[in-house]
């Protein structure tokens, strides 16, 4: 078996998206809804498809005890106003919280609103080995889409993991949204750490990415630098923002741009995969030892 079958359909339609730089301060809900409805209506103004927040984006970044954050304000209550900012400005909206589950610890989640209503939450599925202690992960790695737009999360520490990137584009997304809470160093410094990467999830998988991060300081000490960036589906900077303050970035996405990637024999690469020679991956045959020990 060579090859592999992408969904049979065309690419998305052109979009402006928006990528928010925000300052999520910690367990102040009320005070991140109103920053976030503020983006919305002013992303609204501007002809905005889909406004993307950053990780944790509504809640703050929290580590201690994060199951405790809606002291004041229901997670349902959360999901309800931002549902309402969707639907009230026609567009999609991607937002950060503290999912609270029947479990012992909650996830970290992203929620993703349109006109119509409330299009799913995207449960964080690969944890850094400080929020294990405190998070639960997901267990699922899908779409969202809505008319003619696909689309995936890939939340932070996750876009070190270029397996997730494939999956979300062997299930047909033409963009992954990459919020972050992402802390230390300059904005230049973070800068140059995603150009490592972020621009090999693009170019590897065809598709559009869309990174940004949490900016400011928080209570348990973690220092966000604001840092945006949009990536063409060669793998091109299209858009990018440094700084330490708040900022929209808006960027248009041309159905061109990735169907010229999709329809060039040799640029396009997903369609020529040969998963039959990847069972490693999904095998601990082989597979390092951790921490460098042997099991």
């Amino acid at each position: 078996m060579r090859g592999v079958k992408i969904p049979d359909r065309g690419p998305m339609r052109d979009l402006k998206i928006a990528a928010v730089c925000m300052d999520s301060v910690t367990g102040e809900i009320f005070k991140n809804l109103d920053r976030t409805e503020s983006y919305v209506s002013k992303a609204s103004e501007m002809g905005v498809d889909i406004i993307c927040f950053p990780e944790l984006s509504i809640t703050g970044y929290i580590l201690n005890n994060p199951i405790n954050v809606y002291a004041d304000l229901s997670s349902d209550k959360v999901i309800e106003r931002v549902v309402g900012m969707a639907q009230e400005n026609a567009l999609i909206i991607i937002a950060g919280i503290i999912e609270i589950s029947n479990g012992e610890k909650p996830y970290i989640s992203q929620l993703v609103a349109g006109p119509n209503g409330l299009l799913g939450l995207y449960r964080k599925t690969h944890l850094s080995p400080q929020e294990k202690e405190s998070y639960e992960a997901g267990e699922k790695i899908d779409v969202f889409k809505y008319r003619d737009i696909t689309f995936g999360v890939q939340l932070c520490y996750e876009a070190h993991f270029p397996e997730i990137s494939t999956v979300l584009a062997l299930k047909g997304a033409d963009i992954i949204f990459m919020p972050h809470a992402s802390p230390r160093g300059t904005p230049e410094e973070k800068m140059q750490s995603w150009l490592r990467h972020l621009t090999s999830r693009a170019f590897d998988n065809g598709l559009y990415v869309v990174a940004c991060n949490q900016v400011g300081d928080t209570r348990e000490g973690f220092s966000f630098p604001g840092v945006a960036m949009v990536l063409n589906p060669a793998g091109g900077v299209i858009a990018r923002y440094g700084g330490s303050q708040e900022k929209m970035l808006l960027v248009d996405l041309k159905q061109s741009e990735i169907r010229e990637i999709r329809e060039h024999r040799m640029r396009y690469f997903i369609p020529n995969r040969r998963p039959e020679l990847y069972r490693n991956l999904i095998s601990h045959i082989n597979s390092p030892p951790l921490n460098g020990k042997s099991a």
